[in-house]
This record gives C-alpha cells, sequence and structure tokens, in this order.
C-alpha cells in the first residue's frame, strides 16, 4: 500500500487517472463486472447518471475547485491527455471510493489514450516520468488488467456467437418431445370383450414451435407436430392418455403436420384477442383453472385428469376474444369450428361441428381462481367417458343407419384453492345435456367431477405430485330408444409424481385406475402404468 501511494505522489496525471476511475469513461470499459461498483447509466439522455462527452478544460466540472489538493493532477490529464469525461450536470464527484478493479480500469482507459497520442505523433506530451510511473503501475496491476480485458473479449465473443447464432430477431425457436412408455397392468373383460391391448409400447410425440412477435405484444404461434402415441384399447374411452394421437395403433404413424396455427394480440389495454387458423383448444381461449393442465406434456396423464370434460367440444378454427374488467374479473368468448375447411353440405364454418365458448373467470384472491363455463355444440361429442355418454354413432332405429347428429348444452364450474404454496386444492363439476337431431330423436343427460389435490415442488423445486379422484362423464338419463343410461358408476383414480430432472427433462410415472370402467360393475377393474419423459429446449 505505501508503494501505491508513492506511486500516486510521483505524478499529477497517475493523481488524476485515480480521480477519473469512478466516471463512466471506464465504467464503459468493465460493463457486465459484477465485483465493481459502476454508476447506474439511463438510457434517457436527461438523466442525470447520463454520462458527459469528453471536457476539454477543468472549470467545466461544477464540483471542482483550484483550491483542491487534486486540481493540478486533473487539470494535467483534461489538458494535457483528454482523458476525463463527467456527467451530464457538470458534476465530476471526485470524493467517491474506488476498488482496484475501479483503478485497473481507469488505469487502463488512459493507457490506451497515452497510446493513441503516441501512434498520432503527439507523443511528445507524454513526459518520461509519467510513463515511467504507468508503466510500474501496468506492472503492479497486471493481474486486474488482465481480468479485465479477459472479461471484455469474453463479453465481445458471446455477443459476436449471439449475432452469428440468432434464429431471428423476430422469431423464437422452441420444442418438445414426449416419450411415453404404457401397459394395462390389471384388467381383462371389460363390456363381455376381452383387452387384447395388453402389450408393453413405447411412443413419441414431437412438437417443433415457432413463437413470432412483431410488436412485442403479439403472437403468431405456428406448431408442427407428429405424433405417433397410443392409448391402450380398453372398450371403452375411460381412461384415455391426453398426449395420444387419437388415433388406433394401426392408423397412428410419424407424419408431421401444422397441428396449431394462431395469432394473439392487444385489442386496447384489457382486452386480447386470438385468431385461430387450425387444431384450436379450449386451453387457446381461456383459463381451465387446472393446476395439472400440462397439455399432456406436464401434469395429469389422462384426458379427463387435464381439464373439466366438457372443454373437449371445442376444437378447430375460429375466433376467441379476453377481456380483463380488473385482476379479479375476465370474460372469455370463443367460436371453434371443427368442419371450418370443408365446403360440403352440412360443413364449413357455421353448417358443421362448432363449440361456442362463455367463461367468468373470478380470482378473488392470488390464491383462488374460478371459472364458471358454458359451451353450446354441435356434433361435438365428449372425448372420454363412457361409451354412451361420448355419443359414439350409434344405429338407435335399427335401419343400418348410424344416427350422429346432436346439439349440446354443457356447464361446468371449476376451482382452485392454493392452501400453501406447497398444497393446492382443485376441482370441477360438469353437466351436458345433448339433443339428437335425426333418426330416433330424444335427450341425455351426462355428468362428471372430479377432486385433485397437488403437491408443487415436492422434494425439488420444479416437481410436482398429483392426485384426482373422480367420475369420468356418465350418462345419468336417457329417453332415446335404443341408448340406455348407465346403470353403474366408475370412479376415476390417478397419481402422478413429475420430476425434474433439469431445467429441460422431466420425467412422469403415474397410474390410472379405473372401478368398473364404462360405468358397469360387471366389468374388470383395470389399471393403466404409464412413464412420460419430457425434453424441453
Amino acid at each position: 500500500m505505501q508503494k501505491f501511494w508513492k506511486y500516486l505522489l510521483l505524478s499529477p496525471a497517475v493523481c488524476g487517472v485515480m480521480l477519473f476511475f469512478h466516471t463512466a469513461t471506464f465504467a464503459g470499459e468493465i460493463s457486465g463486472t459484477s465485483e465493481i461498483n459502476q454508476p447506474q447509466v439511463s438510457a434517457n439522455p436527461d438523466a442525470k447518471t447520463q454520462i458527459m462527452g469528453q471536457v476539454t478544460s477543468v472549470s467545466q466540472f461544477s464540483d471542482v475547485q483550484p483550491t483542491d489538493w487534486a486540481f493540478q493532477a486533473l487539470q494535467s490529464l483534461v489538458e494535457r491527455y483528454g482523458c476525463i469525461a463527467g456527467y451530464p450536470n457538470s458534476t465530476y464527484r471526485g470524493n467517491r471510493a474506488l476498488t482496484r478493479y475501479e483503478f485497473a480500469a481507469g488505469l487502463n482507459a488512459c493507457l490506451d489514450r497515452v497510446n493513441e497520442l503516441i501512434a498520432t505523433a503527439t507523443g511528445d506530451l507524454v513526459n518520461k516520468q509519467d510513463l515511467a510511473t504507468l508503466q510500474k503501475l501496468q506492472e503492479d496491476f497486471s493481474a486486474e488488467l488482465a481480468i479485465l480485458r479477459g472479461r471484455v473479449d469474453a463479453v465481445e465473443a458471446k455477443t459476436a456467437e449471439l449475432e452469428a447464432n440468432q434464429f431471428s430477431t423476430t422469431t423464437k425457436l422452441q420444442g418438445q418431445v414426449v416419450a411415453v412408455v404404457s401397459d394395462v397392468l390389471s384388467g381383462n373383460i371389460v363390456n363381455d370383450e376381452e383387452i387384447t391391448d395388453k402389450n408393453t409400447t413405447l411412443g413419441v410425440r414431437a412438437r417443433i414451435e415457432l413463437v413470432t412477435s412483431f410488436t412485442g405484444k403479439d403472437t403468431l404461434f405456428t406448431r408442427i407436430q407428429t405424433n405417433n402415441i397410443v392409448s391402450p384399447n380398453i372398450n371403452t374411452l375411460e381412461g384415455n392418455l391426453f398426449f395420444a394421437s387419437g388415433d388406433s395403433g394401426a392408423e397412428a404413424n410419424n407424419n408431421a403436420s401444422i397441428d396449431a396455427l394462431f395469432y394473439k394480440f392487444p385489442l386496447g389495454e384489457k382486452t386480447e384477442v386470438v385468431a385461430i387458423a387450425n387444431a384450436g383448444a379450449a386451453d387457446d381461449l381461456t383459463s381451465t383453472v387446472n393446476l395439472f393442465d400440462g397439455d399432456g406434456a406436464f401434469g395429469a396423464l389422462s384426458t379427463f385428469g387435464t381439464r373439466n370434460p366438457i372443454y373437449g367440444q371445442m376444437d378447430g378454427a375460429g375466433l376467441g376474444v379476453t377481456h380483463e374488467f380488473s385482476d379479479k374479473l375476465a370474460l372469455s368468448l370463443g367460436y371453434l369450428s371443427g368442419a371450418a375447411n370443408d365446403p360440403s353440405p352440412n360443413n364449413g364454418l357455421f353448417n358443421g361441428s362448432y363449440g361456442a365458448l362463455a367463461q367468468l373467470t373470478i380470482k378473488p384472491s392470488d390464491r383462488i381462481t374460478i371459472g364458471l363455463t358454458y359451451i353450446n355444440s354441435y356434433n361435438q361429442p365428449l372425448l372420454t367417458g363412457s361409451n354412451a355418454a361420448t355419443l359414439a354413432p350409434l344405429d338407435l332405429d335399427g335401419d343400418g343407419t348410424l344416427d350422429s347428429r346432436f346439439s349440446s348444452n354443457s356447464y361446468g364450474v371449476q376451482a382452485s384453492i392454493g392452501i400453501t404454496n406447497n398444497i393446492v386444492l382443485g376441482g370441477w363439476a360438469g353437466y351436458t345435456n345433448s339433443r339428437t337431431l335425426n333418426g330416433n330423436r330424444g335427450e341425455v343427460d351426462i355428468w362428471n367431477y372430479a377432486v385433485t389435490l397437488g403437491f408443487p415442488d415436492l422434494g425439488k423445486e420444479g416437481n410436482l405430485a398429483g392426485i384426482i379422484a373422480g367420475v369420468e362423464p356418465r350418462l345419468t338419463s336417457s329417453n332415446i330408444a335404443g341408448l340406455d343410461r348407465d346403470r353403474d358408476t366408475s370412479y376415476h383414480l390417478e397419481a402422478f409424481y413429475q420430476y425434474k430432472l433439469s431445467d429441460n427433462i422431466t420425467i412422469t410415472p403415474g397410474v390410472i385406475w379405473l372401478t368398473s370402467p364404462d360405468h358397469n360393475n360387471d366389468n374388470d377393474d383395470v389399471v393403466i402404468g404409464t412413464l412420460r419423459t419430457t425434453f424441453s429446449f
């Protein structure tokens, strides 16, 4: 430390270097160095902390007086070397403390200036005494200078790499691969037929997504997907897997196609609009109010456990609008057509299958969310539940013609309550009234309900354990000849544990237990085991 002060006393220029260190001239040289106390520089040119240009006279500083002990050194740096800058309010702030890194940064800046003077044939302004002192300081602070220059080089290298490898200035590329191993672990007979799908299978759903923004507030979303995951066929749609392709084993393939395409943009400060070109779903229009709704990649494994089954009546292309009246209340309206691009009779945007949604989402507090939902649909069956409740086309008249046209009104209530940060209680109830529109006309009532219990961050941050208990869609009454109500009650019990291996990999083992599948006590209980691994990038 004694050597340090000795060097400072040798030359007014070196003393001025020390005073120079707190200014933004060297602060800019060390941007990104966390150990250094740097002045905060605002993007606003009128901000007091913004850096002023190179000064030409020490008199430009309002807080530097001729009586100051370092005035001569500061004057020398300004007039001989042009090595000083200040703040826009004409202050220098010479009394601020500095670190060794700051000293090294200031020294480096003045060395660059001295080298510049020598290179431009004005080196006679630099006397030998100053050069000798600066050289000695450079030797004593070589370690700090090396660290400083190394960090600057690293920042420049990273910047160059980002510029060279950026995908797009407006588009983010992301992707996801879901690999699933599943099997029927127990159960043999359902609806008087043997369960033949009792082989362990491996299927994969792969997605590439392009997320584009033109204004910073809008989103153009494009997803390309291939999926060959198949739910085990247990002779009922109960217990089917949400991430499955929906095709049977023979039909599932690896063909890639545009799975989702929509454009979302704000309409004013509190209103958001989404225009969906294809493969839209209820969760694109509103919140499904379920902690376990991870769109198949995360959360619940089954279709039933992912969201209230009444949401399954929304599919295709259309439009959605969400208006937030406040932080506690929002209204969502949406219309999706399942045959929007089909010009044939009884199809198209308005004559074919469709779903129209209205939902109030209420948030009384940060921990509580409630959704009140109404859906009017045409030819849009529920995606899970008993065979009767999913309104599979049936020959109700016995004439060989399948009766398939029907209209439905569905009502649902969903709730999620955060008891603590690590315990979330949730659930829903859904009611659907469907009327057949051809053949043997009549109507049916369908109910479903569930209670969920989630444990976020169980064992590790990012983990999620979940339990789902409920009744999948059950046809409780029918006045359609040939379509009887479900006589018994089947219970859906599901448990999973989503473990976060890393920021990009999660594994989720889980089981689905169906008592009396298809709401028929004559059927064997069925247990489905699943192991899901999700890779995200």
